[in-house]
């Protein structure tokens, strides 16, 4: 089993950040990760997304959203092939900073598992794609905030 996780520090309330998250239509203009998202965030739902690491060709898979509760928590698995040959765990996790609840922490995480993950798993550019994620929903959730104040 294989654990990447990467934490950014946001100037905006888990509600502002979670709708960042969720405006999937839009990833294309600002994610430089998660090229797309199609589908809807609903537990149970399949939805079609594509990844693009840094300096990497971009991959397509449809996983399964397994976990929705609203401003706090996105999370879906998906395989290669057949289980546990390739399998990934994704979750997006908000936390509220502070008695006032105006930060969050957001948190991306991929627990990966399968007897082809040492072979096919690249952790480096992974973890440079989530940072480059986490980075851009702070950008877009801060900036979006400073413009409706």
């Amino acid at each position: 089993m294989f654990n990447i996780e990467a934490f950014e520090e946001i100037d905006a309330p888990p509600d502002a950040v979670w709708e960042v998250l969720l405006e999937f239509d839009t990833y294309p203009e600002w994610n430089p990760f998660v090229r797309s998202i199609t589908g809807l965030p609903v537990e149970g739902e399949r939805l079609e997304v594509t990844i693009q690491p840094p300096a990497s060709r971009s991959m397509t898979f449809t996983p399964d959203v397994i976990a929705v509760e609203p401003n706090r928590r996105l999370a879906w698995r998906g395989r290669l092939f057949v289980p546990f040959v390739f399998d990934g765990y994704h979750e997006f996790h908000l936390e509220p900073v502070g008695d006032d609840n105006r930060r969050t922490r957001f948190l991306q995480r991929e627990t990966f598992r399968g007897a082809l993950v040492p072979i096919l798993l690249d952790e480096d550019k992974i973890m440079r794609g989530f940072e480059a994620m986490n980075r851009a929903i702070k950008e877009r959730a801060e900036r979006r905030l400073s413009v409706e104040r």
